[in-house]
């Protein structure tokens, strides 16, 4: 069951890129356990949200709380002061991020890349790192390829190697960008099957996505975002199937 306190917090969350605010004010929760799916047209600001909730992008203003821990930031007499990087990637080690384009370390095995951070930012052993490895590439269905270098797989079978990579930091928290987007339409659902599989498994995930059948079967909650806001959210069943918002209804016309 969700805890009452949301593993994830974003308080009038507001980011620009030059004179162009793409974030206006973003207020979100998401509880334990639950998976977010957040739909709408590109430029929206979806991928821009998904990076503030790990700092890989800096918020011009608002908060970022994960697991009840500002994110980013110390809070001094009621200003922010962001924090030093390696502090930043220590809080990112219970965030794990699955990208686009796979992001993996070519000049490295499967089992490399995944052992690379275990070892050297949570100091695990190299044998429990590559044990905690074994075990995730069996999960994801790629247990043989251990050895095998990123060139040599498919885009599924590397974006399944990422979706590993991000679980041996044993993260509370799973983000996606667009994780299929890149793939051939007939990679698309090896990757879907796992992320399946660790919705049923309780991990809290927010996935910025297209694919409005997954969001349909697993997603707890649906934001729809339109130029930087959130327009509706709320259950699969309501948002997809009979929308409030005009705006809502007009993309998914033209998605579904």
């Amino acid at each position: 069951m969700a805890d009452a306190e949301p593993l994830v917090r974003l308080s009038r969350i507001r980011k620009r890129f030059g004179h162009n605010e793409v974030l206006h004010g973003i207020d979100l929760e998401v509880a334990r356990g639950e998976v977010l799916c957040l739909i709408g047209a590109s430029g929206s600001g979806k991928s821009t949200l998904l990076r503030c909730i790990n700092h890989l992008e800096r918020p011009d203003a608002g908060r970022v709380y994960v697991g009840g821990e500002l994110i980013g930031f110390t809070e001094r007499n009621g200003v922010l002061h962001e924090l030093p990087e390696r502090k930043i990637y220590s809080q990112r080690a219970g965030i794990g991020m699955v990208f686009q384009h796979f992001n993996l370390f070519p000049h490295m095995t499967v089992l490399e890349n995944v052992t690379e951070a275990p070892m050297r930012v949570r100091g695990y052993s190299k044998d429990a790192a590559v044990s905690t490895a074994r075990d995730l590439l069996s999960r994801v269905g790629l247990a043989d390829k251990a050895d095998a270098y990123p060139r040599s797989l498919s885009g599924g079978q590397q974006q399944r190697v990422a979706i590993a990579r991000g679980l041996a930091m044993r993260p509370n928290l799973m983000l996606f960008d667009e994780p299929t987007s890149a793939l051939d339409p007939e990679l698309v659902g090896e990757v879907l099957d796992v992320m399946r599989g660790l919705a049923a498994d309780g991990m809290t995930m927010i996935v910025v996505t297209h694919e409005m059948g997954f969001a349909r079967e697993v997603a707890s909650d649906v934001a729809f975002m339109h130029n930087g806001v959130i327009v509706e959210q709320g259950p699969p069943s309501r948002v997809l199937a009979n929308p409030a918002h005009e705006r809502t209804r007009s993309f998914l016309s033209k998605v579904l």
